[in-house]
């Protein structure tokens, strides 16, 4: 190929994933998670029941998390055959080579409910953070429900340690497998409709992304596709539906692109949207 255009090749590349991940795929989930079909998702996107999955619990809290612990045969029993446990609060330990050689093999990773502060204490910027960067770019699948949704973001909604209610506080930063994006769970079951706004005035750059209980998105490159029983609410201080509304609804089957921030409906633009 000639330079000029492995060059236009490598910049096209590089400005196509401006938000989600370039290679590989997200499963976000809303919480409460019961849909089968959200766990076939995450199960194909990974390569199968066989495939080599890697479940980091420790959101949750937990003193320790054993080989009994009682997540391990949930995550069995929707299909994963290859499950494998990794969990530490100490950073240290997660910045060694040892602690990360299963996530070097895993073709998915999922990250369970709690505290999303918890993951970022344990694993923002150590070697764990790369591991996931590296498997996203080999192909592979993340997964999470609750805690394991916002963690994914870019800004770390309810990342406060004193209260899950105080949506901007004392961490702010996720992992940013979804760029310039807050994510907030289990949206409309407990009545958060209207949490995000408070973020999104605050840091009018962000999108923000709630979703339902039992609802996820699978995030691939710059869109994603609303799947499962519920609903995944939009706020953009910059862009609304010309209903006027500070937020959107969007529904399972949906689909957003996350890089012009455009929401469609079987294949059309689900309605006018205008600039604020």
């Amino acid at each position: 190929m000639p330079l000029l255009l492995l060059l236009l090749s490598f910049a096209l590349s590089a400005s196509a994933q401006a938000v989600g991940p370039a290679h590989g795929s997200l499963v976000i989930v809303g919480g409460g998670l019961q849909d089968p079909s959200i766990w076939k998702r995450f199960v194909d996107l990974a390569g199968g029941p066989d495939a080599p999955i890697v479940v980091i619990p420790t959101a949750g809290g937990a003193k320790d998390y054993g080989a009994d612990w009682e997540g391990l045969e949930q995550l069995r029993d929707v299909g994963m055959r290859n499950v494998t446990l990794l969990h530490t609060y100490d950073r240290r330990v997660a910045d060694t080579e040892a602690f990360v050689e299963p996530l070097r093999r895993a073709r998915g990773v999922w990250f369970p409910g709690g505290r999303q502060w918890r993951l970022a204490d344990s694993y923002l910027d150590t070697k764990v953070h790369d591991e996931l960067e590296k498997l996203l770019a080999r192909g592979g699948v993340i997964g999470g429900s609750s805690a394991g949704a916002t963690i994914q973001g870019d800004y770390l909604a309810r990342g406060d340690t004193k209260s899950n209610t105080i949506l901007m506080g004392d961490h702010e930063q996720g992992f940013a497998f979804v760029r310039g994006v807050a994510i907030d769970q289990h949206l409309l079951r407990r009545n958060r409709q209207f949490d995000l706004l408070e973020v999104i005035r605050a840091k009018p750059e962000l999108l923000g992304v709630g979703i339902d209980e039992d609802t996820a998105i699978v995030v691939q490159g710059d869109a994603f596709e609303v799947i499962g029983n519920g609903y995944v609410a939009i706020y953009d201080a910059k862009r609304k539906i010309d209903s006027g509304g500070d937020f959107y609804l969007l529904a399972p089957g949906d689909h957003f692109d996350l890089a012009h921030r455009r929401a469609l409906r079987g294949g059309r633009a689900l309605e006018r949207v205008v600039d604020r």
